[in-house]
């Protein structure tokens, strides 16, 4: 499982990518998720989230009647949410590589030198 805090700053970029893949309901991204690998991300994370990427225009929302159930409300990416997405993507890259170089070049505080 990935450390919240880590998760943080990359979760509203990630909840932008699986809704880009196509229309999907609130607690389906927090499966998704968790099926990439992400953990079991409460929903109390994930809806604040999308009211905030719906206010900022990211992502438009429906209702759809259930099968199962009451109705629900599905998301679907913006232009804007688009543009979103993909400037996270190129942050994410340049953070990654600044990571990876810094882990590169190391140093333990005993004096000892290695490559992790």
């Amino acid at each position: 499982m990935i450390p919240s805090q880590m998760l943080k700053g990359t979760l509203e970029g990630c909840i932008l990518t699986v809704i880009g893949q196509g229309e999907v309901y609130g607690y389906e991204i927090s499966q998704k998720l968790e099926r990439y690998g992400f953990g079991k991300i409460a929903e109390g994370t994930i809806y604040p989230l999308l009211l905030r990427l719906e206010k900022n225009g990211c992502v438009s929302s429906f209702y759809r009647k259930s099968e199962v159930g009451p109705r629900r409300k599905y998301y679907t990416l913006t232009e804007r949410g688009c543009n979103e997405r993909d400037a996270f993507f190129q942050n994410y890259e340049r953070l990654t590589a600044a990571v990876s170089r810094l882990r590169k070049r190391s140093v333990q505080k005993s004096g000892e030198c290695r490559t992790l």
